[in-house]
């Protein structure tokens, strides 16, 4: 399966047409909120109420306070238009507070959304996906999304609200003068419409960008990623590739930021002229024409009008035009969202409690591939029994689908055919969250949080106290080390544990493990970075473990698995060889070459990397 979500190379430079779907899903994001929306209309109808006195308390003032030397009416007046000006200040507080919090309300529920969907994709989807392009789609393309819903239902009310009622006033105040001043506006509808489709593009190229510098740092800024590109030498390749990607975003942005700042400039420089037009026109109908109607006060009046229009014309356009281009982003929004999970729970899933299963485990003629491309299965045709409390050993060459094996059980993927059971029960069957109570993992890749000891060993278990935790790591041959430390189980680990060594990280996986409890443990290779003498305390370990348990143990070095009830020998997908390690030797087979390798000193044949096979989960315990 093969997925490239946005990131370098995308479609940053077409324009994809605003449907009527996006639209109608934006709108369900506000259903929940219709009370809070229903109060902020309640206040903007208010607000611009208010807003409306100033003009006509201005009329009279001048008309009949003025020009008739009448002090009480100006006072009168003023008052009015100071309360009206107070109490519209006060409602326009009001929505604003609203409209910012529903607005983040939405956010907050729609990255929720996003991340609970994220959660429940399959492992396929996180090893075909670059985490910086993940990453963006959760913070980048929210941000850009942001201010459009905390302003916009807030400003589109209180706008049109403002202008449908300005212009009526103006129409009270004079026909004429109005048609002259509204004659642009269709022009400016038609070109806010046409920047706010450019600034779409504009904007979804540069999420693009923003995707594709996130996944750049989070590759090479890692404590990996560093360590990486130090001790190969790539450091001046590194900063010339990103050079390039951030180049490129600056361009981007410096387009998005002019366009909108070339668009309302246009529209200033429209909204000063205008005045000019309307004294004009006002001194034709008063000096040519002799019109008594239009009195000094009126003209004052309107021309007040005509300013309050300004703003929230101005603002109205600038909200379609960024509306138009923020649709953009919630596309690649509703793009993640709509992804299928492959991996979900069956209809009638089951939850199983840990203490009631038994952990017999077995495959039924499971195949199972990576791609559909593949020519040849990574899995093909397994059948295997693992009875209640066995030890099931796993081996043969790199490539060959040990760990893929593996990986069906907890169902970070599902076969393509055959059953996986669990005392009897197809896996598919049951919940996903019950499953990951009953599979334990422990890899030889082990990933710890940038947390304190304590907390990453409370991921096995959250509820366990502080005596559990360290009798888990005495079991884990670990604690001593721990209490040596200044801060010890309050010592925080570093970025991916990078404060240890590989043997603690994995001695403290091995304690995560033991705390979770499971019924299945799954060991890939998960003593391998362990000297000998903690490798012997950690067998020790892993047999009180795997008492009452089922435990498939996957292991290149064949002295950990020699007292396994079964091993499962596996080559290019296929159980080629299974029994003891007693009855193995005796066949002389497969099995034997390779014990005969590795302990006459000789280096086992060396398998190329099959593609096919998975790589390392970075999970410590799963």
């Amino acid at each position: 399966m093969t997925m490239r979500m946005g990131g370098r190379g995308g479609n940053g430079g077409q324009k994809k047409p605003l449907t009527a779907n996006t639209v109608r899903r934006v709108a369900q994001t506000f259903a929940p909120y219709a009370g809070q929306l229903a109060l902020i209309a309640g206040c903007v109808f208010v607000s611009a109420a208010f807003g409306l006195v100033t003009p006509f308390a201005l009329r009279r003032i001048i008309d009949k306070g003025l020009q008739v030397h009448d002090m009480g009416v100006v006072i009168h007046y003023s008052l009015l238009t100071l309360i009206a000006t107070v109490f519209a200040t006060g409602f326009s507080l009001a929505y604003g507070y609203f409209s910012v919090l529903v607005g983040q309300h939405i956010l907050r529920d729609l990255r929720a959304r996003l991340f609970h969907h994220l959660l429940g994709m399959s492992l396929r989807f996180f090893t075909a996906t670059r985490a910086g392009e993940i990453q963006s789609r959760l913070t980048n393309d929210f941000t850009n999304v942001a201010s459009v819903l905390s302003d916009t239902v807030a400003t589109v009310l209180f706008n049109v609200t403002t202008v449908l009622s300005t212009l009526i006033a103006m129409f009270l105040f004079d026909w004429r003068l109005t048609l002259l001043s509204v004659a642009a506006m269709p022009l400016f509808a038609y070109l806010a419409s046409r920047v706010g489709d450019y600034a779409g593009v504009v904007r979804k190229r540069s999420a693009e960008q923003n995707a594709a510098i996130s996944a750049t740092l989070q590759e090479t800024l890692s404590v990996s990623g560093v360590l990486l590109t130090k001790t190969s030498g790539r450091q001046e390749i590194a900063a010339d590739r990103f050079a390039v990607e951030n180049e490129a975003l600056a361009v981007t942005q410096i387009q998005s930021a002019m366009i909108m700042r070339y668009f309302f400039n246009m529209i200033r420089l429209t909204f000063s002229i205008t005045p000019i037009l309307v004294y004009w026109l006002a001194g034709f109908l008063v000096v040519a024409q002799h019109d008594r109607s239009l009195t000094i006060g009126t003209i004052v009046g309107f021309t007040a009008l005509q300013s309050a229009l300004l703003f929230p014309l101005t603002n109205l356009l600038s909200v379609q035009a960024d509306v138009t281009s923020s649709f953009a982003m919630f596309d690649r929004i509703f793009e993640y969202l709509d992804l299928k999970q492959d991996i979900e729970d069956a209809p009638n899933a089951v939850s199983l409690e840990p203490s009631a299963v038994r952990g017999a485990v077995a495959m039924e003629d499971v195949s199972f591939r990576y791609d559909s491309a593949q020519e040849s299965p990574t899995l093909d045709h397994v059948t295997f029994q693992a009875e209640p409390g066995q030890l099931i050993a796993l081996v043969g060459p790199s490539g060959a689908g040990k760990t893929t094996l593996t990986y069906l059980l907890p169902r970070l993927y599902d076969a393509d055919s055959g059953r996986v059971t669990i005392d009897g029960i197809d896996v598919k069957d049951i919940k996903l969250q019950s499953l990951g109570r009953l599979v334990g993992v422990v890899t030889q890749e082990t990933y710890l949080v940038h947390n304190t000891i304590r907390e990453n060993l409370r991921y096995g278990n959250p509820a366990a106290t502080d005596d559990q935790l360290i009798e888990a790591a005495k079991s884990a041959a670990i604690h001593d080390h721990i209490a040596s430390l200044p801060e010890g189980y309050d010592t925080v680990v570093g970025e991916r544990g990078y404060k240890l060594s590989g043997g603690e990280k994995q001695r403290i996986a091995i304690a995560r493990a033991i705390l979770k409890n499971p019924r299945i443990l799954i060991l890939d290779e998960a003593t391998s970075a362990l000297d000998t003498r903690s490798e012997r305390l950690i067998q020790e370990a892993f047999t009180r473990l795997s008492v009452g348990r089922t435990t498939f143990a996957i292991a290149h070095r064949l002295s950990t698995i020699l007292s396994a009830d079964v091993i499962l020998v596996i080559e290019h997908g296929r159980i080629v060889e299974r029994g003891t390690h007693t009855e193995l030797l005796e066949r002389n087979g497969a099995y034997a070459k390779l014990y005969a390798a590795q302990f006459a000193g000789e280096s086992a044949p060396e398998d190329s990397a099959d593609p096919q096979e998975a790589p390392p989960i970075a999970e410590g315990v799963s």
